[in-house]
């Protein structure tokens, strides 16, 4: 699937304004700050107001001789006003700051809370990339929206309708030529606005399509180098970053082309209204106070509506964006709990069969990865699961694991079927290895208590030791304290394995899966690894995936898949002599003939 298509299969609906419905359960809880912030608001909204009348009665009542005390009573009214002004904007600033703050954290925690219990298939049709940007890009606009935007929305726009109204009372033929503009402000914020909306979205789009770029690049930045790719690398990351300027650059032209229209029409009429009333007051039906105070009023309105197309565009990408974030936040994920769950047994036997599986990934419908497959493990045995490449031996790993659920056909522990359990309470009783092996930025000791979080440092050694990780990690410089960077950047590939093996030691569950567990080790650390994983594997059932046959000569069954299907089954020695596959397999690696 491109990533066009599945950005368009994912779009939320087009930055509409009633996507910020979204915060709403977000800000919900904090009522007590939104009250403040609000009281606060209107406080700062009508002082502002009221500030050109206190400077109009200063002009036309102050300014005399005889009237020495009043001067200084209105400055001091004057003042008054601007320090309650200033108060109320600064609690006003300091509620609405801190609401947006603390509505993003909590969105920030939501959004990964959901994405982190998605199925595997999830991740498969959306970008990891392009998710991160949604959590972070996405989030700092809503951020600013929340913690700002709104504020000053709400601001402007008792301003503007306060103002308006004060204005139409003090004077009606002033304001007559005032009223012509608005309604064609208002059209041009309406339709000029939904362009700036699709904009936005695009431009949204294009940086989170630089971010995933930069992000694979850099994840296998050994390839890069080793194959001498990074200029071509550079370039293509040059070009992404040049898309999303262009994109940027239309909506900067847009709201550019919308704030001249806005700014001409505004004080073109204010130009209108100031000529006409200088004539009133020339005729003596207006003084020059309440002419003053007409005047300013007017200009604060009109930055108020200037204000408004200025946040209307930013309410339109926080739009998209909060859409966008709605979307993770409802995203369900395929392999969830039934509504009533069958628990499992406090105590695993381990018993696991495969019975007539058919599964297909959903970025792969048309090519079955297991097919009519049927296995049955016993409890305490060790399977080895051998066979070329894409023959479905992980795929059954992850099926066991719960990671997808197949087709057709029934996956049980324990003669209970893996769909009806609860994941978490089934995954539980499982030790996973993995090829490709997870080690998080933390210290060498929290990784491996990753297997149990209540484990003890006891534990932690004893499982260390089972996996032969003993002596590198006390070389380590902090030991295991030592912190290991991201993705285990400074331990070796086969210090990582160890680390990984410890961790499904520590685990002590009675199913233990093993996909290619040594396959980073060398000779002498393999040779130990394998001694302390026969001794972990009794009386538990394990299934192994190995490449390297000589890993699994001991176990007690091979089974040999070849796309999806099971084609023999044995030990060893017993495929060997039967033929096909597996010897062939063997003749490789071995010499032929043994």
């Amino acid at each position: 699937m491109t990533d066009s298509a599945v950005r368009q299969e994912h779009e939320p609906p087009k930055g509409k304004l009633s996507n910020l419905r979204t915060l709403w359960s977000f800000v919900r809880p904090y009522k007590l700050q939104l009250v403040l912030a609000s009281f606060f608001l209107i406080i700062a909204a009508l002082t502002v107001l009221i500030v050109p009348t206190a400077l109009g009665d200063i002009v036309d009542k102050g300014f005399s001789a005889d009237n020495a005390q009043k001067v200084n009573d209105y400055f001091l009214v004057f003042v008054g006003i601007v320090s309650v002004m200033a108060v109320a904007t600064a609690c006003r600033f300091y509620f609405v700051t801190w609401l947006g703050e603390r509505v993003v954290a909590d969105i920030r925690k939501a959004v990964y809370e959901r994405l982190i219990t998605l199925s595997p298939e999830f991740f498969e049709e959306n970008r990891p990339g392009e998710i991160v940007s949604r959590l972070t890009a996405d989030t700092t606009l809503v951020q600013t929206i929340v913690g700002s935007s709104v504020s000053v929305w709400a601001r402007n726009f008792l301003i503007a309708v306060a103002g308006t109204i004060w204005l139409f009372v003090m004077s009606p033929k002033l304001m007559s030529y005032i009223i012509v503009v608005i309604p064609l402000l208002l059209g041009i914020i309406i339709v000029v606005g939904r362009r700036v909306r699709d904009l936005s979205r695009t431009s949204q789009d294009k940086v989170a399509d630089v971010g995933a770029r930069a992000g694979e690049s850099l994840s296998a930045l050994n390839i890069v180098q080793a194959f001498t790719q990074e200029k071509a690398e550079a370039r293509r990351f040059g070009e992404h970053v040049d898309d999303a300027f262009v994109a940027a650059k239309r909506r900067i032209q847009v709201r550019a082309g919308l704030t001249f229209a806005m700014i001409f029409l505004i004080f073109g009429a204010i130009a209108l209204v100031l000529y006409e009333g200088a004539q009133d007051v020339i005729a003596g039906s207006m003084t020059g106070g309440e002419m003053l105070d007409f005047i300013m009023r007017a200009v604060f309105v009109a930055g108020a509506f200037g204000a408004l197309s200025e946040v209307y565009s930013e309410l339109q990408r926080a739009a998209g964006a909060a859409g966008r974030l709605a979307e993770l936040l409802s995203a369900e994920a395929t392999i969830k709990a039934p509504a009533n769950a069958v628990a499992l047994p406090a105590a695993i036997n381990g018993d696991i069969r495969f019975d007539n599986v058919t599964f297909y990934y959903p970025s792969k419908k048309d090519v079955a990865a297991l097919d009519g497959f049927n296995l049955h493990v016993k409890p305490g045995e060790t399977v080895a699961l051998v066979g070329p490449s894409g023959a479905g031996k992980s795929t059954v790993l992850q099926l066991l694991l719960r990671f997808y659920d197949p087709q057709s056909g029934s996956v049980t522990l324990d003669g209970i079927d893996i769909a009806t359990t609860e994941p978490q309470d089934f995954r539980s009783h499982l030790a996973f290895v993995p090829q490709d092996t997870i080690i998080f930025a933390d210290t060498i000791a929290e990784n491996i208590r990753y297997g149990r979080l209540n484990a003890s440092d006891d534990d932690v050694k004893r499982a260390v030791q089972a996996a032969a990780a003993k002596e590198f990690i006390e070389r380590a410089p902090e030991g295991y304290d030592t912190f290991l960077g991201e993705r285990g950047s400074r331990l070796s590939g086969g210090q990582r394995q160890r680390i990984a093996i410890a961790r499904a030691i520590l685990r002590d569950a009675p199913v233990l899966l093993l996909d290619e567990a040594t396959s980073a080790l060398d000779a002498e650390s393999e040779l130990k690894v394998q001694e302390a994983l026969e001794h972990l594997m009794e009386g538990r059932t394990t299934l192994v995936i190995a490449h390297r046959l000589a890993t699994v000569k001991k176990v007690d069954r091979i089974v040999v898949l070849d796309e999806g299907r099971i084609v023999a089954e044995g030990t060893h020695d017993e495929l060997v002599a039967a033929g096909g596959l597996y010897k062939r397999l063997a003749d490789l690696q071995f010499g032929v003939g043994v």
